[in-house]
């Protein structure tokens, strides 16, 4: 499945708050589901785990607008990832890589809720 990894505090925010746009630096044209994993650091905690998965269903370059549901001030060098369709799921370990990355899912999703 493919994978992002993303910095605490913002995977716990897009978990558990209502972050729904993730902000990069770079443009993404893939859409569909996405394995949400946290980074080993910052320690917050999901680090190092997998701990969602969502859709992204769009990818702008980040506008004024955008702030709130990105919990981060604009910046015109960003762009916005839409999230949609959250799903949590039991968190497990995951290797984090830097941009979209495959991860074997294979007996380890399990849904929460």
């Amino acid at each position: 499945m493919n994978a992002i990894s993303i910095k605490e505090p913002w995977a716990t925010k897009i978990r558990d708050e209502n972050k729904e746009i993730e902000t990069r630096t770079w443009y993404t044209c893939y859409r569909g589901p996405i394995l949400l994993c946290a980074s080993q650091s910052p320690w917050g905690l999901y680090s190092g785990r997998a701990f969602m998965i969502a859709d992204i269903v769009d990818c702008k370059p980040m506008k004024k607008a955008d702030e709130k549901l990105a919990m981060v001030d604009y910046d015109i060098e960003l762009y916005s990832w839409f999230l949609k369709n959250k799903r949590k799921i039991e968190p497990f370990k995951v290797t984090g890589k830097l941009r979209i990355f495959e991860v074997d899912t294979n007996d380890k999703i399990r849904y929460v809720n």
